[in-house]
């Protein structure tokens, strides 16, 4: 199961950082059992969304250069509000290291203006056929996809 936990782009200054906004809905299949009776989203997927959206900014930086974008450290993570339905997660991202297949950022996000998580994470980038040539193909087929749901939460502004 994926779960893509950007549901738009509100701003992106590439290389610099990201907002993006997760619309929590009673519909998450995981805020059945998280927690009966009182549903938040979890903590990890609250990291996660900090994760997916730093991921965004380096696709759009890079220009979709690399099909994987994965967690390699999390930090200094503090946990301060619950994400309820109905309420929107807003996560801001700011570089603090851009490498060339490895960046930290500074995550932050908030709910009704409210902090409710913040770490420091760093991601890193890579092509599988890098380590397998045979993997191309799965490359370009990641990268395709990605480009399309790129296209779906982030409308720039009209000039």
């Amino acid at each position: 199961m994926r779960f893509s936990l950007v549901d738009r782009i509100d701003e992106v200054d590439k290389g610099q950082s990201i907002t993006t906004v997760k619309n929590l809905s009673l519909a998450e299949e995981y805020l059945q059992d998280h927690f009966p009776g009182f549903a938040v989203m979890p903590g990890v997927l609250m990291v996660e969304a900090c994760v997916q959206s730093g991921a965004w900014l380096m696709r759009a930086t890079e220009d979709f250069k690399y099909s994987t974008v994965l967690l390699k450290q999390a930090k200094a993570i503090k946990f301060n509000s619950f994400v309820t339905p109905g309420k929107q997660l807003v996560v801001k991202i700011k570089t603090h290291k851009w490498g060339d297949e490895e960046c930290t950022f500074k995550a932050s996000s908030t709910v009704d203006g409210e902090s409710a998580v913040s770490a420091r994470i760093t991601l890193s980038q890579l092509n599988l056929r890098d380590r397998n040539e045979s993997q191309a193909n799965i490359d370009e087929y990641l990268i395709g996809k990605m480009k399309e749901l790129y296209a779906q939460v982030w409308q720039p502004p009209a000039e």
